[in-house]
């Protein structure tokens, strides 16, 4: 079986609020313990590598702290997807090469500036998670203190010399009155509770974020832009190569042999005339044919119905054109005035399914194929499937990967299933 599917990073789904609030607090509530924890280890780490830098032994102490901080950075990365809801990105830290010395691996953490930014963020988070944690815990308390002051009301102590916050606001001094305010405050504390802890995880862990993990990410995105690029300029050089070869073949043969029968039909009018209008005829045919390939040809650059009327009518044609019996089911809702796509995302869904269906027709053997194109959220999911012989692949020189680079260019993903003996599943995932 051949299972290909380049990867493209995907947000991790949202949880239940009920879910999700549990997941901010105890994120926030272990944050100031953790924050602590590191505190104090790297500033005593730091303080004696900088006390002691002046002899030799401050270097390893120093390096040692670098290291630590990473450990505990790593730490704080796992933690982070829960609230972020996005992947776990893990910075390509500088490594030793095979063989290096010890003073080597000590000074290699120092000229790392990742690991000073561990460095720093074990430090300084203290000050954020202390502040989170004061407010997470303040809203906990209030909304359980108040939502059920009425089971222990009876058990506080309620002299007439001590004022109750009832009686400060003018409510009275009554039972229902004083349970009566108390459990107000405890709902807004309960309604708010799912706000105010999510804003309190969103701030320690963007705080995070941007330390531990923002340089990566930009890396890794600065990664995934040239990779499109490439893709793009390979897809594109692929398309022009295509169709320099299909002109080469088709009209530019056409055209040559049109180009000799009408010089021979010249030279054919003044002895015989009656050769002259057959040779015209077959130039007529020949003109015909020519601009029949032409225009499949200009379906494969930019079809006017594409343009003109959208995703579903080009594939429907497309499939009309089919040399097997096509099934094609699209969402309905992309085929409304206001479902259409970007024409980028309409240009790439389309040719996904044209090459995947020349595909089938060059080189499947199949005697029925299914399209199915829908929208899911923020994506549009394309299939392409037949009853074939198998055996697609994405290698170089295969129609397959123009697809693949033709969605790589377009921030996608593409998988082939395709064991030997069939079937074939070619689906691409492209985002909106």
């Amino acid at each position: 079986m051949t299972a290909v599917r380049a990867a493209v990073d995907r947000p991790v789904p949202a949880p239940t609020i009920s879910r999700q609030l549990f997941l901010d607090s105890g994120y926030v509530l272990l944050g100031l313990p953790l924050a602590l924890a590191s505190f104090v280890v790297l500033v005593v780490g730091l303080a004696a590598g900088l006390g002691l830098v002046v002899t030799v032994i401050g270097l390893p102490v120093l390096s040692g702290t670098l290291y630590a901080a990473r450990g505990l950075a790593d730490i704080e990365r796992l933690r982070l997807p829960a609230v972020l809801r996005q992947p776990r990105i893990r910075p390509q830290y500088r490594l030793p090469e095979p063989g290096a010395s010890a003073w080597r691996r000590i000074f290699l953490p120092m000229g790392d500036a990742q690991s000073w930014l561990d460095l720093a963020h074990g430090i300084l988070k203290l000050v954020v998670a202390a502040a989170t944690f004061v407010v997470t815990l303040v809203w906990w308390a209030g909304a359980v203190a108040g939502t059920l002051y009425w089971l222990y009301d009876s058990a506080l102590p309620h002299g007439p010399e001590e004022d109750d916050l009832a009686q400060l606001l003018g409510l009275g001094d009554s039972t229902t009155a004083r349970i009566g305010l108390h459990t107000a405050i405890g709902l807004f504390f309960l309604i708010s509770l799912p706000i105010v802890v999510r804003g309190c995880a969103l701030l320690q862990a963007s705080f995070g974020r941007a330390m531990l993990t923002g340089v990566a990410e930009m890396r890794n995105r600065i990664t995934v832009l040239e990779e499109q690029k490439r893709a793009a300029v390979s897809a594109e050089a692929s398309a022009l190569r295509r169709l320099e070869r299909d002109i080469h073949d088709g009209p530019q043969q056409r055209l040559v042999r049109l180009a000799m029968d009408l010089s021979r039909a010249r030279q054919q009018l003044a002895s015989d005339p009656e050769a002259a209008g057959r040779t015209l005829d077959e130039a007529v045919t020949q003109t015909r044919e020519t601009l029949a390939e032409l225009r499949t040809l200009s379906r494969g650059i930019a079809p006017p119905i594409l343009v003109d009327r959208g995703l579903p009518s080009a594939l429907a044609a497309l499939a009309g054109r089919g040399l097997i019996p096509i099934e094609l089911r699209v969402d309905p809702e992309l085929g409304s005035p206001g479902g259409r796509l970007d024409p980028a995302v309409e240009n790439t869904g389309y040719f996904v399914v044209a090459e995947a269906l020349t595909n089938v027709a060059k080189h499947g053997r199949a005697t029925e194929c299914q399209v199915t194109v829908t929208r899911h959220d923020q994506r549009l999911e394309v299939t392409v499937g037949d009853d074939g012989q198998g055996g697609a692949h994405l290698a170089k020189g295969h129609g397959l990967a123009g697809i693949a680079d033709r969605v790589r260019a377009a921030g996608g993903q593409l998988s082939v299933v395709s064991p030997v003996g069939g079937p074939t599943e070619i689906r691409a995932d492209l985002p909106l």
